[in-house]
Formats: structure tokens, sequence, C-alpha cells
């Protein structure tokens, strides 16, 4: 599977194709917070949105980039995750959206309306020291649904 197979939803309304939201930033602690979801989901008859935010770093505007491409390397990251959890192809139940904007932002919104919000408790940013990142804390108190933040990088 190449980022190319993986379809634009972004595009459409997520959130009612999701009773559980997971997001995912390509770290371990994102990995397991994935994991969770899939192992959630059939229990509780629900489907799985999995959401990438992506954006371009503040300190540059878009077009200083060059070739490179946030969109690309969310989309890539995304998809090498789902030829490793799916190596069949997923199941229907299952859905990805990769999504432009602040990963804050973009999983409060796509929270709107589930049953459950999935993160790792610290993502690629921030202090390695820190007990809960900026974006699981942020989300845990802002999301219109339940948050469950994974600690570690173990799954059921």
């Amino acid at each position: 599977m190449n980022s190319s197979s993986i379809p634009d939803e972004s595009a459409s309304p997520t959130r009612s194709r999701a009773s559980i939201v997971v997001g995912f930033d390509g770290s371990s602690q994102g990995l397991a917070a994935v994991r969770h979801g899939i192992y959630l989901a059939p229990l509780l008859g629900t489907n799985l949105l999995l959401v990438t935010a992506w954006s371009y770093p503040p300190m540059v505007s878009a077009t200083g980039y060059g070739a490179w491409s946030p969109e690309d390397d969310a989309r890539g990251l995304l998809s090498r995750a789902l030829t490793s959890l799916f190596p069949s192809g997923a199941p229907t139940w299952f859905h990805s959206a990769v999504i432009e904007g602040p990963a804050t932002r973009v999983l409060i919104e796509e929270s709107q309306g589930a049953a459950m919000l999935i993160v790792g408790s610290r993502g690629h940013g921030g202090f390695a020291g820190l007990l809960l990142g900026s974006v699981s804390s942020t989300v845990a108190e802002h999301a219109d649904c339940p948050v469950l933040v994974l600690h570690g990088e173990s799954s059921p």
C-alpha cells in the first residue's frame, strides 16, 4: 500500500462514520492508541476513525519548503501504519483521514458526536519528560466525548 491508496476522507463528514476516534502521530504511544482502538471497536460494535493531522510549521510560510510536503509525510505515515496493522486490507468498520490543522484542533473537532477519543500520552512533540503531552492534555480537557489517554506502549 502506498500513500496514494489512502482515501482522502477529510472532505466528507467523518464524525458521522466513527464512534471511536483515534489520533495518530506515528509515535509508539500513538500506535498503541491505534491498536487499542482496533481492539475496542469490534467489541463495542462501532466504527473507528484513525486521524492524522498535519500543518506547516509556523516558522516558515507554506511556500518556503521547496518539495517537502507535511501532508505527503502524514499520508506516508498513515499508509505505513495501515500496511503494518492490516496486511490484507482494513476491515469495513475502519476508516482513516489525513486532515490539515493543528492536532489539538483537529481531534477536538473530530470528537464531536464520537463515543470516545483515544490518544497516546506523549507523541513526537514537546518534552520527553512530561507525564502528559500537550495534545493529550488539551483534548482531554476540551473534547466533546470521553477521552482515553494511553500511557506506555502496550496494547490489549
